[in-house]
């Protein structure tokens, strides 16, 4: 089906090549011939009356010895020839006067040249007093015809030439066989230039498609041949790039699964493990199930929480996660988050303070807004130290709000400050406190908390980080004040 595509649109390149090239030169050559036609017939008609001009100035000499305009008219037109042309002398009656002769011969006799008097006097009758130019078909080649009024005392003449079109038509004719002959040549050099130019022109397209029917999932490494610096090569960069894209997507993809294909076997692995002991002995006091139990229900929960966020990142990823606009106080969404994990941090003693706060209306969903919050709070608890503070607060910077999370831990490396925001992207375990009642975590609360930050408008960064004190700070625009009427 490629070869089809490629061949279809080399010959199409090649056919209006051939016709934007056909159509100014068939062209050219009617204007040219049409303009040559013209040309010599308007050479033979300035023969023809230079001719006639002749014979009438001749014809008035001549009236001066003649004893009449008749004689005058005969014993010039006996005199003066002209090479290939035949004149007459016609009354304004349409009779013949004279006519000329072969060399020897006499005016009184008649000459048999082609062409019919009686339709040459027909067309002075039809034109009056004016001259003319008449074309007369014959089977010899034809005649061109060139007529003019003369006064000659005591009545109004005619003369008439008389021009054989035979070399005319000869020259016509050879300009007509070179063009015929000529403007098929110079199309089928065209086409065949066209399609050797179609050729070599698609010649990147067709190495870039064979090369992309060898490219599959699992040679994603793989490139299209830029070579050009033209349209083509850009093309070719352009979808190398997206090559590049996608080679990163599906790497991401192969990691995403393998990460969650990890996170999930392991409370799955915990669950299966913990229910196998407890089954495995017939009898067991009330303290063992207990802690059974309580084992069980860490790993469920767990297990949740990995689907949940994995669930919300997928949606994420899909674009099906909308923010509503509608009024939220950022400030009762960041009072409920505090008082959800202040029971999480009751066994490591850590305090959860929210200070400096003022009134903020954003806008967008109260819910996802909250899910920011808690994943902040617990990725603190989860690095705070035993006693420790986790401070938060609102404020307010020109047209935006500014929430600070800051926990007393041990601090992120700045080179990582940008990478801990990537799945399932966990730094060295012994930054997080053991036993935390937050949990070891999945490497997806940061991600997604900026991922829907990004959605509300704002934006989360780490702003600040060393042992013993690191800030995140959450922005979000401040919502426009609406007008009630």
């Amino acid at each position: 089906m490629i070869g089809i595509g490629r061949r279809s649109v080399r010959l199409r390149l090649t056919a209006w090549y051939t016709v934007m090239l056909a159509l100014p030169l068939v062209g050219f050559a009617i204007a040219s011939y049409a303009v040559f036609a013209d040309s010599l017939r308007d050479r033979t008609d300035a023969f023809i009356d230079d001719a006639l001009m002749a014979i009438t100035r001749e014809v008035s000499a001549e009236r001066r010895f003649a004893q009449s305009a008749t004689g005058a008219i005969r014993t010039t037109l006996s005199e003066v020839r002209f090479r290939d042309l035949d004149i007459w002398a016609f009354e304004a009656t349409g009779a013949v006067v004279g006519m000329s002769a072969p060399q020897g011969g006499s005016v009184e006799v008649a000459h048999p040249i082609a062409v019919d008097s009686a339709e040459i006097a027909a067309a002075m009758q039809r034109v009056g007093s004016q001259p003319f130019s008449l074309d007369v078909k014959h089977a010899d080649g034809g005649y061109r015809i060139r007529a003019r009024p003369f006064a000659l005392a005591p009545m109004t003449y005619w003369v008439v030439g008389a021009y054989p079109v035979r070399e005319i038509e000869a020259t016509l004719g050879r300009i007509r066989t070179m063009f015929l002959l000529a403007i098929p040549l110079l199309i089928l050099a065209a086409a065949t230039g066209g399609w050797l130019l179609a050729r070599r022109s698609l010649a990147p397209v067709a190495a870039m498609a064979s090369r992309a029917a060898e490219i599959s999932a699992s040679t994603l490494y793989e490139r299209l041949p830029a070579d050009t610096t033209d349209e083509l090569g850009d093309l070719a960069r352009v979808l190398n790039s997206l090559l590049d894209r996608m080679e990163y997507a599906f790497d991401q993809q192969k990691r995403f699964m393998a990460d969650a294909s990890h996170e999930l076997r392991t409370p799955a692995a915990i669950l299966r493990a913990e229910s196998d002991v407890t089954l495995s002995r017939d009898h067991r006091d009330e303290a063992e199930y207990r802690e059974s139990f309580r084992v069980m229900r860490d790993a469920s929960h767990r297990l949740s929480r990995v689907v949940e966020d994995l669930f919300l990142a997928a949606r994420a990823d899909a674009g099906q996660v909308t923010v509503a606009p509608v009024e939220v106080y950022l400030e009762e969404v960041i009072h409920d988050a505090v008082r959800a994990v202040r029971p999480l941090a009751v066994a490591p003693r850590v305090q959860v303070e929210f200070t400096d706060a003022v009134g903020a209306s954003v806008l967008g969903d109260a819910d996802l807004l909250g899910r920011i919050l808690l994943n902040l709070l617990e990725n603190a608890l989860r690095h705070s130290p035993v006693g420790g503070t986790i401070e938060v607060s609102l404020r307010r910077h020109e047209d935006r709000y500014v929430v600070s999370v800051i926990d007393a831990g041990p601090g992120i490396p700045r080179a990582d400050w940008e990478h801990i925001f990537e799945r399932f992207v966990r730094l060295d375990p012994a930054r997080s406190r053991v036993g935390s009642a937050a949990g070891v975590g999945a490497g997806l609360g940061l991600g997604i908390a900026r991922r829907l930050a990004v959605l509300h408008g704002g934006q989360l960064v780490v702003a600040d980080s060393r042992p013993g004190r690191t800030e995140f700070q959450l922005t979000l625009p401040v919502a426009p004040i609406i007008t009630r009427g």
